[in-house]
């Protein structure tokens, strides 16, 4: 009896560990703490979008706004483009990084020595350096206070960008804005 608990035991410990090593984006958030987010009832969208200031839309931050309004709309937000009491701007930015750290490596040398005539082994220790590049991005939503033109509250979705097709692209901003909005801890008033 007592095996199997331990095997249960050991069973949980890893699919806890692997939750914990889950590669999604690191959030961020900052609230402004002048700010009362109980006076919120209505939200839109700030003109032009940071995303759209080249002057067009992109399907891309077309389903930004549909996945923001969803989050808005679960908290209670209603949806006014007119008179809005909280206006949303997101952005993406995507740059190249550059990684490079060194790994600690062993290694054995060998050498003759002509006087013993044999061959002597010792331990040789060394770094070696990587450089790993990839391409991080950044998905930022603001919520803007309309009558003061004030940002009260940002939220950041920092990862990797690893997604190849326009799908896989549309999937990875959803999980972004989701993990985005989980942070955010008000309600729209009634």
């Amino acid at each position: 009896m007592s095996s199997l608990w331990w095997r249960a035991l050991i069973g949980l410990t890893l699919v806890s560990l692997l939750a914990a090593c889950s590669t999604g984006p690191r959030i961020r958030t900052d609230a402004d703490p002048t700010a009362d987010f109980s006076q919120y009832r209505t939200y839109g969208f700030y003109q032009p979008l940071a995303m759209e200031q080249s002057g067009y839309t992109t399907y891309l931050s077309d389903h930004i706004k549909n996945a923001v309004r969803r989050e808005m709309d679960a908290r209670g937000y209603r949806f006014s483009p007119d008179k809005a009491d909280l206006l949303v701007n997101f952005q993406g930015v995507i740059r190249e990084k550059t990684d490079v750290y060194d790994i600690p490596r062993s290694d054995i040398q060998y050498f003759y020595s002509y006087r013993a005539r044999a061959y002597y082994a010792y331990p040789v220790w060394y770094d070696e350096t990587r450089v790993n590049q990839y391409t991080e991005g950044t998905l930022t939503v603001d919520l803007v206070d309309a009558a003061r033109n004030r940002l009260v509250w940002s939220g950041d979705a920092i990862g990797r960008v690893t997604q190849k097709t326009p799908q896989e692209r549309v999937a990875s901003a959803d999980q972004a804005i989701s993990a985005i909005f989980a942070k955010y801890p008000y309600r729209g008033a009634p």
